[in-house]
């Protein structure tokens, strides 16, 4: 059991790293750097929603496997 929620508790790690670095900061992103910002399109997309939801997901699932890697410890 031990091993089985480290192996899932390390995949939900690298995904939860991933999933917050996909995310676009509070400015405008990496295009508005090289002058390509388009005010228009300031809104949330169905896949910035998706991202939210995968992350919060993962958040869920990282605290549980510590709550019970703290715990079978």
């Amino acid at each position: 059991m031990y091993t089985a929620v480290v192996v899932i508790h390390v995949i939900v790690c690298i995904g939860l790293v991933i999933a917050i670095l996909l995310h676009s900061g509070k400015g405008a992103g990496l295009s508005a750097s090289f002058g390509g910002d388009v005010s228009g399109f300031s809104g949330s997309t169905m896949i910035e929603k998706n991202l939210d939801r995968i992350t919060i997901g993962m958040a869920v699932v990282f605290t549980i496997t510590s709550l019970l890697l703290a715990f079978i410890l």
